[in-house]
């Protein structure tokens, strides 16, 4: 008899809190804080397929959690490698360009802001302001 679980875990969230060290092959690890993760639903780790761009993460996560683009998106810091990513997510997702006046990255070598070039086993964090009192 054939088995019905699925053996795809791509994008599988881990809600644990932590990434795990190994990847599965072909993917990056998206870590969401704060009201990110919360906006997803208490997500906090997603395996995605790479290589994909900065641009191609904010739309899948987009395209999956509606919505989140506006609420946590163009607010959030972005990491790469545990690097800060000056992004700016303010883009037409229906066309997939930025709007005009708006300013990024251009797209040389691994690419800057939003066409960053983002690689199999590459971690990607958002990152949205806390704010105390």
């Amino acid at each position: 008899m054939a088995s019905t679980t699925s053996t795809n875990t791509n994008t599988t969230p881990n809600t644990t809190g932590t990434a795990s060290k190994t990847t599965s092959a072909g993917t990056f690890t998206l870590l969401l804080f704060a009201s990110a993760s919360t906006f997803a639903g208490g997500v906090e780790t997603l395996r995605l397929p790479g290589p994909t761009t900065l641009r191609g993460v904010f739309e899948a996560l987009e395209a999956r959690f509606p919505g989140m683009r506006d609420a946590v998106l163009r607010s959030a810091a972005v990491t790469v490698n545990l690097e800060y990513v000056d992004v700016d997510p303010d883009i037409d997702a229906s066309a997939g360009q930025k709007r005009d006046g708006d300013v990024g990255g251009d797209a040389t070598d691994k690419g800057d802001g939003l066409d960053m070039v983002i690689n199999a086993g590459d971690e990607v964090g958002i990152i949205p302001p806390v704010s105390s009192g």
